[in-house]
């Protein structure tokens, strides 16, 4: 296995949306036309050299009911990535649940998705890297702050307890797959932000955005949390025993924080405690540092894009802040240009069903291959070799 992850992934978001008192399922992967082109999809990646894929089932589909599962789908291309070997980073839930389980605030998603994970992990022994539960503090955020998706809801009690409920899946999970796959390495993905004040008057309210943006890892990672924070969270329905949970069942020596970044992850905070996007300001190197410093983990950085025409621009500029990080003595294991394929609606927020495709991929939906897919494939193999050389923690975890 190479020391160096290179990696891409394929869109699989699944979160369900109001539409005229309808529920509509956005479901990233009939939308980009995954299920009938995966052999394709698979194809593109042996043709960009391209070994590391984060991927997983629509959870949706394949989970049933209660140890009822429909494996079909799955069984058919994580088979072919196992012959292909390519190295799998699961993907396990991906901001929405199957219909009958219904939102993140049904405390009974918990023990639902652990048993999950752990079958998902009997019937596929060989895959070695879990991101359990994807970006839970964008999936609690647009689902139970916003309301734009899932239970549609936009209080802080129902961001926590949505908060609460996905990072102890995201735990127990993380046991469960450990119990049946002791070398298990768990690779989360979280958004990472920044909130720059307008005026000075605004510090106060940046500076909570600042410390919130951290809780769905400072939960996983079961870190001890200001009094603000804290307070915030126990005023909003946590208990003092759930808080405390997470401090003493964390598997933060089996983890390695990934995080993502893109353009509009920095924002602008207004006098009024409204936010808007602020582009660019910081930039990769300089909020991962922040992260780094608060947890001291390994880190791979698991997702960016960019749409045409800066795609490559985009690429070059982010993989020159994860080479500096390397260098400045940062344990960076892996990059990821996400996704594959073009993706549909995200220029929304997947907030609506326009069949809007957004030129994020590496190749688009007809599967040709975009200049920021060969530019990729360009990176991989002038890197890759050098980067092998180098010791790695991915080759030190049993």
């Amino acid at each position: 296995m190479s020391t160096f992850l290179f990696a891409t992934g394929i869109e699989n978001s699944y979160p369900t949306i109001q539409v005229n008192g309808k529920t509509l399922r956005q479901d990233e992967l009939q939308k980009t036309r995954h299920y009938d082109r995966w052999r394709d999809d698979f194809r593109i990646l042996q043709e960009l050299g391209i070994n590391c894929l984060r991927y997983g089932p629509p959870y949706h589909l394949t989970h049933l009911g209660p140890g009822r599962y429909d494996w079909t789908f799955a069984d058919e291309t994580v088979q072919a990535l196992r012959h292909q070997h390519v190295e799998v980073i699961a993907d396990l839930l991906h901001f929405g649940l199957p219909d009958w389980m219904g939102n993140f605030q049904n405390p009974d998603l918990v023990p639902l998705f652990v048993e999950y994970a752990a079958a998902f992990a009997r019937r596929y022994p060989w895959i070695r890297f879990y991101t359990p539960v994807n970006e839970i503090f964008i999936a609690a955020t647009f689902s139970a702050q916003f309301g734009w998706w899932n239970e549609c809801l936009k209080s802080d009690q129902a961001f926590v307890n949505a908060l609460r409920h996905l990072c102890e899946a995201n735990v127990r999970a993380m046991h469960a797959i450990l119990e049946i796959h002791p070398g298990a390495i768990f690779i989360q993905s979280e958004s990472s932000q920044y909130f720059h004040p307008e005026n000075p008057d605004c510090e106060d309210a940046a500076r909570r955005y600042n410390e919130k943006r951290f809780l769905a890892l400072d939960l996983t990672y079961g870190k001890h949390l200001n009094a603000t924070v804290y307070e915030y969270l126990l005023d909003n329905g946590m208990t003092r025993a759930q808080y405390h949970w997470f401090l003493q069942n964390h598997l933060r020596s089996r983890c390695i924080m990934g995080n993502d970044y893109y353009a509009n992850n920095e924002n602008l905070v207004h006098a009024d405690g409204s936010i808007s996007e602020s582009g660019e300001v910081f930039g990769y190197y300089v909020i991962t540092h922040q992260y780094f410093a608060r947890y001291g983990l390994p880190v791979m950085h698991t997702e960016t894009n960019c749409s045409e025409p800066d795609a490559v621009r985009w690429l070059y500029k982010e993989w020159a802040n994860v080479h500096q990080l390397k260098k400045d003595g940062v344990p960076l294991v892996g990059f990821t240009w996400y996704s594959l394929q073009d993706q549909v609606d995200w220029d929304t927020g997947l907030r609506e069903n326009n069949g809007t495709v957004n030129a994020f991929g590496l190749c688009d939906l007809d599967r040709n291959i975009r200049p920021v897919g060969f530019a990729y494939k360009k990176l991989i193999r002038q890197w890759q070799p050098a980067l092998a050389a180098e010791s790695s923690v991915l080759t030190l975890c049993p």
